[in-house]
């Protein structure tokens, strides 16, 4: 009986990591297509004191060739350069997130003689809680089982978390800013019709002299 309990708990312990980490973006691998010669990039907009790993493997698209060179270079949100390597056909890259706002990771095939091939990279992008080695937490904290999916959803609880008070605070930022507009676009419009007001009286009053000079009036 107790052993069918604690598959039960297991089983909704995984299916509420499941549903939960569709709030949150947890991680994802992309298939990006480089051109022979050009820039591909890709963003994701990730708040502040978030872990990040990815790690990209480079895949020619022409077998026959030998596998190209690439170069990577990863930006914060304030253009800070994070990671930057060349002529390389794996890599991997980790960091802390210091600023929120868009993370930036662009790839882009080394051209050092005519003839350069276009190539395909598999990137593999985790934040925050996917990117958390558990296998290493699981051996330090002897834990396995309904415990580790346990401490699991602890951890996407606190991202979710998290996350709710970064869009809770962007939400105030933009609602700040919107009524800082309303109020800026309404002072110019009675601006607008003052002036308006002005130079029609001031067209009267032109009019009106005018029409005396030419005693018409």
């Amino acid at each position: 009986m107790g052993k069918d309990v604690n598959v039960r708990t297991q089983v909704l312990g995984l299916v509420v990591l499941w549903w939960m980490g569709d709030l949150v973006p947890l991680g994802q691998a992309l298939w990006l297509g480089l051109p022979a010669a050009g820039t591909k990039c890709v963003s994701e907009e990730i708040q502040n004191n978030v872990v990040v790993l990815a790690d990209f493997t480079v895949v020619s698209d022409d077998v026959s060739l030998q596998i190209p060179t690439i170069s990577a270079k990863v930006t914060s949100a304030y253009g800070n350069n994070l990671y930057h390597v060349e002529n390389v056909t794996q890599g991997m890259f980790a960091f802390t997130t210091t600023e929120a706002g868009n993370y930036m990771a662009c790839f882009w095939v080394d051209v050092y003689h005519q003839g350069a091939t276009a190539a395909s990279v598999n990137l593999d992008w985790k934040i925050g809680i996917a990117a958390r080695d558990w296998e290493s937490v699981a051996k330090k904290e002897k834990i396995e089982g309904v415990e580790l999916e346990l401490r699991k959803l602890e951890g996407l609880v606190e991202a979710i978390h998290e996350n709710l008070l970064y869009l809770k605070g962007r939400e105030a930022d933009m609602r700040e800013v919107s009524e800082r507009t309303n109020s800026r676009v309404a002072w110019y419009s009675i601006m607008s019709l003052g002036v308006c007001i002005g130079v029609s009286a001031l067209q009267l009053w032109h009019l009106k002299h005018y029409f005396q000079k030419k005693k018409l009036i």
